[in-house]
């Protein structure tokens, strides 16, 4: 039988790499998870630019639940430290997606919790957590209004005028 914090660790050591890669200086909290004075987050990373306190969960399927006083340590620790803090979920066959402890469901309990499709819907991924890439909404990128050269063209187009492929030219 694997031993429960072994998948955690390999997750935790998995996730370090995968920062370490994106050019990120990175370690590991020593005794995160354990029993000490202090919560610490599992990961700390950093590239000049950005950097964040990392409490790292993953699961097999299940939702992901974290403690309120496990996030309520996270940015704790992330404000004093001057980092971002965030919640790295990974579920079996998925990539890390991470959130901000604010945008987690809160239950009833006042427990945190993420489903996998809340994660692989609404989560950042790696590229976009180191910057490599953005995410961007069609609302973001929606055109206000074409401009009256542009509507001239559609009209001509619409009364016959001018045929599509040389409107596709002009525009």
């Amino acid at each position: 039988m694997v031993n429960a914090n072994s998948k955690g660790d390999r997750r935790e050591r998995e996730l370090v790499n995968l920062l370490d890669e994106r050019g990120f200086a990175v370690m590991r909290a020593p005794a995160s998870g354990a029993a000490t004075d202090r919560e610490l987050p599992d990961v700390l990373a950093g590239d000049g630019d950005r950097f964040y306190a990392i409490e790292a969960k993953s699961s097999a399927g299940d939702p992901i639940y974290l403690t309120g006083e496990e996030v309520e340590a996270l940015v704790y620790f992330a404000r004093n430290f001057g980092a971002k803090p965030r919640i790295a979920v990974r579920f079996d066959r998925e990539d890390w997606y991470f959130f901000h402890p604010g945008d987690l469901y809160v239950t009833d309990g006042g427990n945190y919790r993420v489903k996998k499709e809340t994660a692989l819907a609404d989560g950042v991924d790696t590229a976009e957590l180191t910057g490599d890439s953005e995410k961007v909404t069609l609302d973001e990128i929606a055109v206000e209004k074409p401009d009256d050269d542009s509507l001239d063209v559609l009209r001509a187009v619409a009364s016959g005028d001018l045929s599509p492929e040389d409107a596709a030219e002009m525009l």
